[in-house]
């Protein structure tokens, strides 16, 4: 059993210089995985870098493509970005609406508030429409998402680098949710995480990089990629008193059946 990155960013310009040798490489075992990458989950962030994530997934049969719309990238939405969605989201091979959600961090005049709701909104509507499983991005918004997701009950997925405290994480279990633990779990001061660690059902979480972003504990630092998520089962296997073949078969089962 390998491991299952549910969410990647290959497209972003640090991987320009390696990306197909390094997606080659990934399926094989190393010294960072020994048990090999057995499948990515690429994530689009606007409709461009959602193309470029579906020409991946058609490229190499162990990546699968999500499209959408990051908060940071509201502004980009206009008449034409829910039919390039529609259109992305009808390839076999996209199986995620996704990378969509809040931020409170970056909200400004280039992130406005009222701006990203409204393309949330809209987004998990058509996800409902299409009955796709989402991935939400929430920093520093919390319960925010949490209130308009259940206003689409029917929409599923996952919180992708979940930050908050275990109650929440309870709640979005409660709803069918799945919650998305990465690098931040191996940090010295990840308290909420390693309580949200030990606190969700095993069955509810789903490992992912982040890549090129947060890197875990040894590797902190530097650029991040898929193999790299290893040492997070490894931490998670420690929280939870198993085995890490066990977190590798329990989280790349949930990454399917979250997937659809």
């Amino acid at each position: 059993m390998g491991l299952f990155d549910t969410h990647a960013h290959y497209g972003d310009e640090r991987f320009d210089e390696d990306r197909a040798a390094l997606l080659a490489a990934l399926p094989l075992p190393s010294d960072l995985c020994p048990c090999g990458v057995e499948a990515v989950l690429e994530q689009g962030w606007d409709i461009p870098s959602s193309e470029n994530a579906l020409a991946l997934a058609e490229k190499y049969p162990y990546v699968y493509a999500a499209a959408g719309v990051h908060p940071e990238e509201c502004l980009s939405w206009n008449d034409q970005t829910e039919a390039a969605l529609r259109r992305l989201l009808s390839r076999p091979k996209t199986v995620a609406l996704g990378e969509i959600g809040l931020d409170r961090h970056w909200e400004g005049p280039d992130c406005p508030w009222d701006k990203q709701k409204e393309v949330f909104i809209r987004q998990l509507a058509l996800a409902a429409e299409l009955e796709i499983p989402v991935c939400v991005h929430d920093r520093e918004a919390h319960g925010e998402p949490f209130d308009l997701i259940r206003a689409q009950p029917g929409v599923k997925g996952v919180l992708h680098a979940f930050s908050g405290e275990a109650e929440l994480a309870r709640q979005y279990v409660k709803a069918g949710w799945y919650i998305g633990l990465g690098g931040v779990l191996t940090f010295k001061n990840a308290r909420a995480a390693v309580e949200v660690a030990g606190a969700v059902p095993l069955e509810r979480i789903l490992l992912e990089t982040d890549c090129p972003y947060m890197a875990p504990v040894p590797y902190r630092g530097e650029r991040n990629d898929s193999r790299k998520a290893y040492a997070v089962a490894v931490k998670l296997a420690e929280i939870r008193g198993v085995t890490v073949d066990e977190i590798l078969a329990q989280t790349a089962a949930n990454a399917t059946a979250a997937d659809g």
